[in-house]
């Protein structure tokens, strides 16, 4: 019996998740991930340089012992950099056993989009961005293009 608790457990961990998306801003548009990806949301720190890496890969960070990447959506993106500000900071994300830091504009809050508000991408690639899109979802605020982490970090 012990088995079928935890099997419980983990099934009501994984549904409380299930329809929330962390939401930030890049470049004036709304992007969203998964909130089970979320370890953390940091303050913007000092990045060590780590040479001939990708111009999107700003560097390092020490992060309580874990050395964690850090990479510029922005950049990522083919978008111009701006200068941080008191609203910039950097999403660590846990994702298949990486934890890599992704430095945001601005990061808006935690959105409910149920499966019923979510739908691919046009098929028409409107911009280089497109290709780390893996879905659209559709909320009160207006929409949220929704990040394949997997593209995005590899």
């Amino acid at each position: 019996m012990a088995t079928e608790s935890a099997l419980i457990d983990i099934q009501e961990e994984e549904d409380s998740t299930k329809d929330l998306y962390l939401t930030f801003r890049i470049a004036g548009a709304d992007y969203a991930v998964e909130v089970g990806y979320i370890k953390e949301i940091i303050t913007i720190c000092p990045v060590t340089v780590v040479p001939e890496t990708p111009p999107f890969i700003k560097g390092i960070i020490n992060l309580r012992g874990d050395i964690v990447p850090v990479i510029s959506v922005r950049a990522r993106f083919g978008q111009p950099e701006i200068p941080y500000d008191d609203a910039t900071c950097i999403v660590v994300l846990d994702f298949d056993d990486y934890i890599i830091g992704l430095i945001v504009d601005k990061v808006k809050g935690v959105a409910t989009i149920g499966e019923e508000n979510i739908s691919a991408p046009p098929s028409a690639k409107l911009s280089f961005a497109n290709e780390f899109i893996k879905n659209i979802g559709r909320a009160k605020e207006g929409v949220t293009l929704m990040l394949d982490i997997y593209k995005l970090l590899f």
